[in-house]
Parts: structure tokens; C-alpha cells; sequence
């Protein structure tokens, strides 16, 4: 099945209302490649004015509450990101799972929370450098898959993005060789809880590290459908070779 490229930029911590001007520049040049598909995560105080700015552009929250509401001071609800003019989220993030202890089952939680208030979902995995080098990476990320998918789910609406946590923002970056049995893996992972026919339909991103340098090696392994970048997603001129390394592929 032809799935199409999906180039997602995780802004995390930064940006104030300035950056916005950045984000316009990565979706008027993202215009020029229909191919693909594109969406910007930044912080939840932008998300409203970024929709805003960029009308027709899909963005998304870095993170949500598994409950839709209720006394859970400085979280946000995935019914707040959808008024605030989301379209998707990320949930399961390593830096949510090593920073804030967030298990496999809280992953799950958040994740049927936003498919339940129509948002789209980006579910992360991946292992830390330990267990990269023991040789038990597959094992390890198949366990998050299997803890963290939820129990019913559209394919349309779920992504998976591998990013091996050794890989975020360090400049190392797994072999393509590496990457391609990971996603090969996960895939097949997919397949026996959702099924052959969700599995096939399902888009499977690479993260950590993915640079304008790197992108069409990475993009380019078996069953990778798009990337969800960090620190190059900030500017259009770091962001925008990447997305035209997806369309070079499409």
C-alpha cells in the first residue's frame, strides 16, 4: 500500500509569539510539495495563534491528559487542544516517559483520550542507548508498542514514530540498515494487534537527529513514512530540505 510521506516538527520548549513567521515560511514552502504531509507541535500557548497565522495548516499539541478535564494543575485535555485549533498530538514522547515517569499504560490512556476527542495521534517509542547496545532494542520497543497502542483505533488517525532515545538531539543517529528492522519490526508488531490490513495503512516515523543531510537516507529505509523532527523543525531553512527529501521519495 502507498502511504504518504508524513514530515511532523516537534518544537518542544521553545518558541514565543516571533516564531511564528518561521512556521508561516514552513507552510507557504510545504505549499510547493502536495505530496506530502506536514504538520508543526509547538507549545500549547501557540498553538491558537499559529492556527491563526497559517490558516489551513495542520498543528498539533506535544502532549495531553488522559482525563477530560478535572483538578490536575498545569495539564492540558485533549478537548482544550482540539479548542484551541489542534489537529493532532503527540503522546508517549521519551522525554515524557524518562522525564516524567509516564509508563506504557499512561501512553495508552492519552492516546485513546485524543483519538476520543478527534484528534490524531503520534505514539511514541524507542530505547535508550543500554539497551541499543545490549542487543535487545527490538524486544524493548515491541514491549512499548504492545503496552502503549490502544485497544480501538481508526489507522488513519495513529501513527507510530520510533525514536531511539540515544538519537534526540545528539547527532548520533542509528544505521538505515538499523532503522529499516525497527520499523520492519513494529510494522509486523502492528500487524498482530490491529491487524494486516491497519498495519498496511499505518504510517511509521523516524526521529532523532533527522537533518536536511540526512533525510533522503533515512526517509528512503523500508516502511519509513516520514520523520518527526526536533530542533531542525524550529526554522524553515533547517525544516524545509527535509520535507523536500519526503517528496524526492513519494
Amino acid at each position: 500500500m502507498a502511504r504518504r510521506k508524513y514530515v511532523v516538527g516537534n518544537w518542544k520548549m521553545n518558541g514565543l509569539t516571533a516564531a511564528l513567521g518561521e512556521a508561516q515560511a514552513i507552510f507557504a514552502a510545504a505549499g510547493a510539495h502536495p505530496a506530502v504531509d506536514i504538520a508543526l507541535c509547538p507549545p500549547f500557548t501557540l498553538i491558537g495563534a499559529m492556527v491563526a497565522a497559517a490558516p489551513g495548516a495542520v498543528v498539533g499539541g506535544q502532549d495531553c491528559h488522559a482525563a477530560a478535564s478535572g483538578a490536575f494543575t498545569g495539564s492540558i485535555a485533549a478537548p482544550m487542544l482540539v479548542d484551541a485549533g489542534a489537529a493532532l498530538v503527540i503522546v508517549g514522547h521519551s522525554e515524557r516517559r524518562e522525564g516524567f515517569g509516564e509508563s506504557d499504560a499512561d501512553v495508552r490512556a492519552k492516546a485513546e483520550a485524543a483519538l476520543s476527542a478527534g484528534l490524531s495521534v503520534i505514539l511514541c517509542v524507542g530505547e535508550p542507548r543500554e539497551v541499543r547496545e545490549s542487543g535487545d532494542a527490538v524486544d524493548y520497543v515491541l514491549a512499548q508498542v504492545a503496552g502503549s497502542l490502544p485497544g480501538a483505533f481508526d489507522p488513519a488517525r495513529l501513527a507510530i514514530a520510533y525514536e531511539p532515545i540515544w538519537a534526540i538531539g545528539t547527532g548520533l543517529v542509528p544505521t538505515v540498515a538499523d532503522v529499516a528492522e525497527m520499523h520492519g519490526a513494529i510494522r509486523a508488531k502492528l500487524g498482530e494487534q490491529a491487524g494486516a490490513e491497519a498495519a498496511d495503512a499505518m504510517r511509521i516515523l523516524y526521529g532523532g537527529s533527522v537533518n536536511g543531510e540526512n533525510a533522503a537516507e533515512l526517509l528512503g529505509a523500508g516502511d519509513v513514512d516520514g520523520a518527526l523532527v526536533g530542533g531542525a523543525s524550529l526554522t524553515a531553512g533547517k525544516f524545509v530540505p527535509i520535507v523536500e527529501a519526503a517528496a524526492g521519495l513519494g
